[in-house]
């Protein structure tokens, strides 16, 4: 799959089958996220693999905004040190590189965990100089998934040309 055609067509998913993801997958996945740039080359981050069913129960059940997470094959929490400048910005963009590698394999994704945050770190074991900023789960979509069709807004509506007033078009 191309980039632009993975971006394009990249759904959040919410839904998992009960179907494995191969270890070859998910270490690509995890491979991604480390491969990711960095601002100065600092890799700030950490990546906790979890893959036990009753670990992914209880993770579910931590992750507010995601409790889905709860019936994912996979998924990883990302953690950050916290005294990157740099570290949210960094992480955010291997999340997004292991999201666009899972969809390649037809495995869908999404970013969960934006609250009770601390409580996963604790279940996890993170020390406390890290910060966790996301519960990615992963999984084959249960739905079919009508690829590419998003409701966005118009590009004239939030790109611009040389300024603000000048619509990019």
């Amino acid at each position: 799959m191309e980039t632009y055609e993975a971006i394009r067509t990249m759904l959040a998913v919410r839904k998992y089958q009960n179907r494995p993801i191969s270890d070859e997958i998910v270490h690509r996945i995890v491979e991604a996220a480390r491969l990711t740039g960095s601002s100065r080359n600092g890799q700030p981050w950490h990546f906790v693999v979890v893959q036990d069913p009753e670990r992914l129960k209880e993770l579910g059940g931590l992750t507010r905004s995601g409790p889905y997470t709860a019936q994912s094959v996979l998924a990883i929490v990302v953690a950050v040190e916290r005294s990157s400048p740099y570290g949210m910005s960094d992480a955010s963009r291997a999340i997004q590189s292991m999201m666009l590698t899972a969809w390649e394999e037809g495995i869908g994704s999404n970013w969960a965990g934006f609250a009770n945050l601390e409580t996963v770190a604790e279940f996890l074991g993170i020390p406390s100089d890290f910060q966790v900023i996301a519960v990615v789960p992963f999984g084959y979509p249960v739905d079919r998934i009508g690829k590419g069709k998003k409701k966005r807004k118009p590009l004239a509506e939030i790109a611009h040309r040389e300024r603000w007033d000048q619509p990019f078009e």
